[in-house]
């Protein structure tokens, strides 16, 4: 395959895996949704410093936008929200199962919407990938379940908003560039997010902490990077990724994420290892290259076919 690609789709995972070290800091000091608020507020700026810079280049006509601005309702706008509000009602072992079907909900809506389906060993290795992520989660110390219904229905439509992202920004790849995709969905999020934490902090009479936050060092730089580096350069990798290769084979590469942070929590935030971090880790490692080998050979074989057998007009 593609080894940019790969190689992207590998640094997207990683850097959200630290991710969620650094939201664990940061909800010590700021509400949930107050995280997302400075993420994309910083994200925001950050690149549209760089495009004033002429750094990178944007180049969006409002009347051809339809297909990346519907990338960013579903990521971030639709998906954080619903995870936000999920998370509150559920407890972090029912959120990492929710989460950790993206995968196979991508595989499927990829297959009706997009037309690209994947081979019968590559569902396999998907379906190991998922059995990883679950191993993981099941046999945390705290596991706890509470069955709330609309948690767990918020976290579904979350699900079903990282799926329609993929299969949005595949789509959109065809027409838009990943940086012009990435500025959009940069732009939605500083709008949706502020708006609504400004208005919780009215709500409390708090406004005062929103710029407050901004002058905490200990705030600063955990935001720092969540903003440049898993909001510009992770979404940036992830439609640089479906740009590149099927949608199931990129939205596989995620579950690294959930390896990433079981380390970043290891070794510095001080979290135990247990035997199924590991047994969980391997699993999903063998279903992320099994997946993405086999789409490798099956473009190989199809690239080979090609030469063998020319179409002539």
């Amino acid at each position: 395959m593609n080894k940019w690609a790969h190689l992207s789709g590998i640094g997207f995972s990683v850097i959200f895996g630290f991710s969620f070290m650094f939201s664990k800091i940061l909800l010590d000091f700021i509400m949930p949704m107050g995280v997302i608020a400075y993420r994309f507020l910083v994200a925001f700026l950050v690149f549209e410093i760089l495009r004033q810079l002429k750094i990178v280049k944007i180049n969006i006509k409002l009347k051809e936008s339809f297909p990346i601005f519907l990338v960013a309702i579903f990521q971030p706008v639709m998906y954080f929200i619903f995870e936000t509000f999920g998370l509150q009602l559920t407890t972090s072992a029912e959120a990492g199962l929710m989460i950790a079907l993206i995968p196979i909900f991508v595989t499927i809506l990829s297959a009706f919407i997009l037309k690209e389906k994947p081979k019968t060993i590559q569902v396999l290795f998907i379906l190991v990938s998922f059995i990883g992520v679950i191993i993981i989660q099941l046999f945390k110390p705290d596991i706890g379940f509470n069955t709330n219904i609309l948690g767990f229905a918020l976290l579904l439509l979350a699900v079903i908003s990282a799926a329609l992202f993929n299969i949005a920004s595949r789509s959109a790849s065809k027409t838009h560039k990943a940086v012009d995709t990435t500025y959009l969905m940069m732009f939605m999020g500083m709008i949706s997010f502020n708006s609504i934490y400004i208005i919780q902090l009215l709500s409390n009479n708090q406004i005062h902490r929103y710029y407050e936050n901004l002058i905490n060092i200990q705030v600063v730089i955990p935001i720092l990077y969540l903003g440049v580096i898993a909001s510009i350069l992770g979404f940036f990798l992830v439609n640089f990724t479906l740009s590149k290769v099927p949608a199931h084979v990129s939205s596989i590469y995620a579950n690294i994420s959930t390896i990433v942070s079981v380390l970043a929590g290891y070794f510095f935030l001080q979290e135990d290892i247990y035997l199924n971090h590991f047994i969980g880790g391997i699993l999903i490692i063998i279903g992320i290259y099994g997946t993405t080998r086999v789409n490798y050979l099956v473009k190989k074989k199809r690239f080979i076919n090609d030469q063998t057998h020319p179409n002539i007009s």
